[in-house]
């Protein structure tokens, strides 16, 4: 059983997303360990979204407190809201289209309740259905085949390349094991993490691209992160408030050389040529993608990373 002292806050940022939000609320509400709170911090302006008349027209059918916020500028600017209005000693990021099961609050509980020390700062769930394997991905075979990366353990960051390793290539297990990062999909931090000052950078705006790799990283300094097989949860993926695949790939060299540089820096010379030759790779995949399936989707990612390619060379100072 959980330690039913521990009182956990739910922080969920949202876009134009009112049935995902009730959707989570519901979900939330049928835990064997409910929350104390969900704060739930909406991106749209007023009279934008749809999100604030769906959770009033609800909010006393639920068996816990529901804070509806407002705040623009993006999931990192708007969770760094949330956690400033959190009241409970545990601290969830749970996204508007994360589904857990029932026992998912309770399972995480408990594995903070046995750190007698306090020395685990944050506790990542499992997500069922994203799991693939690196021997079915194509991408990830060519990684390996080449020498592109030096890890290859999931949940782990490559600290020579500037890559973290998906997550999601773990295969199901049960109990804990110790990670690099944790996404912010569903993932319970301690509450003193934050008490610190540690917080989303600021360099993080809008659509959110390895906020949460940062965020974990600097934590990984002081505490120990650990991914929890046994709290098992689904991610949906909304298609609703998702950018265009120019802007993911401007994001995909600008953000991963940004932490790279906060984390690893400064960068030795290997260190910056181990990146930009995995970042040749990609540009080299994707361009083969673009001619070979006719991809207009797979033009815009190319367009996206010279334009990141060209702010980095300007001096990341300069975004």
């Amino acid at each position: 059983m959980a330690d039913l002292t521990h009182t956990i806050s739910i922080v969920t940022p949202t876009y134009l997303r009112p049935a995902e939000v009730i959707g989570l609320l519901d979900n939330l509400a049928g835990q064997t360990l409910l929350p104390t709170e969900v704060i739930l911090v909406d991106g749209a302006c007023e009279g934008e979204s749809e999100s604030e008349e769906a959770v009033a027209r609800v909010i006393a059918d639920y068996p816990f407190r529901i804070n509806y916020l407002r705040k623009s500028g993006g999931t990192a600017i708007q969770r760094n809201f949330g956690i400033d209005a959190a009241n409970s000693d545990l601290i969830a990021f749970i996204d508007d289209d994360v589904r857990l099961e029932s026992d998912f609050l309770e399972v995480i509980a408990a594995r903070f309740a046995e750190d007698k020390t306090c020395e685990i700062g944050g506790i990542v769930g499992y997500r069922t259905n994203e799991h693939f394997k690196l021997n079915e991905s194509e991408r990830w075979r060519w990684y390996k085949r080449l020498g592109l990366l030096r890890v290859f353990e999931p949940g782990r960051y490559d600290f020579e390349t500037g890559y973290p390793i998906n997550a999601s290539m773990q295969e199901p297990f049960s109990g804990t094991r110790p990670v690099d990062f944790m996404t912010t999909a569903c993932a319970v931090w301690r509450r003193e993490v934050f008490e610190s000052g540690l917080r989303f950078h600021e360099f993080f705006r809008d659509y959110g691209v390895l906020e949460d790799a940062h965020l974990s990283l600097q934590a990984a300094r002081n505490w120990k992160l650990l991914q929890c097989g046994d709290a098992k949860c689904i991610e949906l993926r909304s298609p609703v408030g998702r950018i265009g695949r120019r802007k993911i790939g401007y994001k995909s060299v600008v953000n991963y050389y940004f932490v790279f540089s906060e984390i690893a820096g400064p960068l030795s010379l290997a260190r910056k040529f181990r990146f930009w030759r995995y970042q040749a790779f990609e540009f080299f995949r994707i361009s083969t993608s673009a001619i070979r399936r006719r991809n207009w989707g797979d033009v815009l990612d190319l367009r996206g990373r010279i334009d990141g390619v060209l702010r980095v060379v300007r001096g990341l100072d300069e975004l």
